[in-house]
């Protein structure tokens, strides 16, 4: 059986994501992320939507969720099961406990994932939910992540926003099917390319900033080198047809 592109991204990405996923939950809290402050029930929120999105995409494909069909509700309950074992398991590790406030968290993370997925194919999924991770991951802590993780911090901006950016790149190619088109419009895939990406990371952190935060200049530099870095790559091959 050959493979979509879209479903080797998905199936790939869930064999590293899923058991890191797991090791996490089931290691101390570190000392650092409490310090931080950050909202717990969030991360159960974004951890589950993650885990939803790329299990459905390497068992469909790039099909939108049916709930009239099986394959959904078989998404949801096998992500239930797993979210219910790992919260009990949970409550064996040293700092942590078993939770039924975390396991609404993860279950609200996974109704949320596939009512995405009703409406969104794979590329235009993942820019959303890539968003959304990066939102909240920039604002559920309480103190500013630059002055507690610097390094994780300076990783996060400029990656994060490099992942996102060639996320859209894929999603405008889906839009723009034929190779002859794309190719007159280069340059104006090229300003897109460049201005949607910049124009999220201002409003991420304006958002931010109305929370409290402060508006980081480093922060931005990093995040605008990786998103120019990928727009760059790019620019460098040629446009084809995304599938």
């Amino acid at each position: 059986m050959v493979l979509s592109h879209q479903r080797k991204v998905a199936l790939f990405s869930l064999l590293f994501y899923w058991p890191a996923l797991f090791v996490l939950a089931h290691i101390p809290i570190p000392l650092l992320v409490r310090e931080a402050g950050v909202s717990d029930k969030s991360l159960h929120f974004l951890a589950y939507l993650i885990l939803v999105f790329l299990l459905w995409f390497a068992i469909s494909g790039d099909k939108k969720v049916n709930w009239r069909k099986g394959t959904a509700w078989w998404v949801l309950f096998i992500v239930g099961v797993y979210a219910v074992f790992d919260e009990w398991l949970q409550g064996y590790v040293a700092g942590r406990s078993c939770d039924v406030r975390d396991f609404f968290a993860d279950l609200t993370g996974m109704l949320t994932g596939l009512i995405l997925l009703a409406f969104f194919t794979f590329w235009p999924a993942g820019l959303l939910i890539a968003g959304t991770v990066i939102f909240g991951i920039t604002n559920i802590a309480r103190v500013n992540l630059a002055d507690l993780l610097p390094v994780t911090n300076a990783m996060f901006h400029l990656f994060g926003y490099a992942f996102f950016t060639l996320l859209w790149i894929q999603y405008m190619l889906v839009l723009h099917v034929q190779s002859g088109y794309l190719q007159r419009t280069k340059l104006k895939l090229m300003i897109l390319s460049l201005a949607v990406p910049t124009g999220f990371l201002l409003t991420v952190k304006l958002s931010s900033t109305i929370l409290g935060k402060d508006f980081a200049a480093q922060d931005i530099i990093l995040a605008i080198v990786g998103i120019v870095t990928v727009v760059a790559i790019k620019m460098l091959i040629p446009f084809q047809k995304a599938s």
